[in-house]
């Protein structure tokens, strides 16, 4: 193989992996819903310590699946990308069809 051939070889597997990772990154941040079977656990009930800031925004923990299991993902606090935006929690949804999904938290103004 010449070192024009290796190049070029190197080159479009470069380009075939950014593709792909591209692609996966659209799906997953383009709406694509994973559902599942089995309902999501009662939240855990949190004990909310004192914020850092008056500025910090306290964002509840939720249940995560992570493809076999819920998982646990603590409360933490965030500072709002803009003053005066509040939190809107992400929440399990329920399809009569096709399970649950997860619903994005996000802020709002």
């Amino acid at each position: 193989m010449t070192k024009s051939t290796r190049l070029k070889t190197g080159s479009t597997l470069v380009l075939a992996a950014t593709l792909i990772g591209l692609l996966w990154v659209s799906a997953a941040s383009g709406g694509t819903r994973v559902y599942v079977q089995i309902a999501p656990p009662v939240p855990i009930v949190e004990t909310v310590p004192v914020a850092p800031s008056p500025a910090h925004v306290w964002v509840a923990g939720y249940h995560r699946w992570d493809g076999r299991a819920y998982i646990w993902v603590p409360g933490h606090y965030v500072v709002p990308p803009h003053p005066h935006w509040h939190w809107v929690a992400g929440h399990w949804s329920h399809h009569h069809a096709h399970g649950y999904y997860w619903v994005e938290g996000h802020w709002r103004h």
